[in-house]
């Protein structure tokens, strides 16, 4: 069964490389290993080696300590109505909206922000 700290930081290597959108085998390339390791990586089957989770930060372009951001909530989920999920950000479809999101313009994009804002207060 894999560690919970593997798991987590599987998934935020999962979701750095959809943010910059990399392919496992993109990634893979740019590492020097192949797909199927980043596969497992990502679901927290193999652990990340140090060095390797280096490599992987400076592909990602992010520092090691973004991989385990939100560790502190890796065993309590929320459950307060209306919360934020805690892996909000595993999620494929939120994370697609979070790149669309910031491909529309500033201006444009804070009224978008002002309306969901308005939509989810009167949900």
């Amino acid at each position: 069964m894999a560690h919970p700290v593997d798991i987590h930081v599987g998934k935020r290597i999962r979701h750095r490389r959809w943010l910059v959108g990399l392919t496992q085998k993109q990634l893979a390339e740019k590492v020097g290993i192949k797909f199927q390791q980043i596969q497992k990586y990502e679901t927290g089957a193999n652990r990340v080696s140090a060095s390797r989770l280096w490599d992987i930060s400076e592909t990602l372009d992010v520092s090691i300590s973004f991989f385990f951001e939100g560790i502190d909530r890796i065993e309590r989920p929320s459950e307060a109505i209306g919360a934020t999920p805690a892996d909000l950000m595993g999620d494929k479809e939120a994370v697609d909206l979070v790149r669309s999101y910031y491909l529309i313009p500033e201006n444009q994009r804070r009224r978008l922000f002002d309306l969901a804002r308005v939509l989810s207060e009167i949900a």
